[in-house]
């Protein structure tokens, strides 16, 4: 095999590999083209996926709020109780302290 010869083989082998490397291409690129109403289905099912997201965003916002809302009732409320326990305990305290007053006047009377 001589140098024409060898320079003619390579030029039909690299020929033959493009020649199937464009058919190939061209084949996927058929087979995998998309339609325009693959599109329009895709735009809404993205405008979809936003409403849904703004909607998840919204409802998250909401429930932050209302979460900050029954803590701070919750708060109030627990003072509340506190003050409510410590005014009964000293109720408590007074009515025993009478009854005792009330035990002592009538032992000494």
């Amino acid at each position: 095999m001589n140098r024409t010869e060898f320079i003619i083989a390579t030029a039909v082998i690299l020929f033959v590999a493009f020649t199937i490397g464009f058919l190939t291409s061209w084949l996927i690129q058929r087979f995998s083209r998309v339609s325009t109403a693959d599109i329009a289905e895709l735009d809404e099912m993205a405008k979809a996926l936003h409403d849904a997201e703004e909607t998840r965003d919204q409802a998250i916002t909401y429930l932050q709020q209302r979460e900050a809302e029954l803590t701070n009732q919750l708060s109030q409320t627990e003072a509340e109780l506190g003050a409510a326990m410590d005014g009964l305990r000293a109720a408590r305290h007074e009515a025993e302290e009478l009854r005792g007053y009330i035990e002592r006047v009538s032992q000494a009377g």
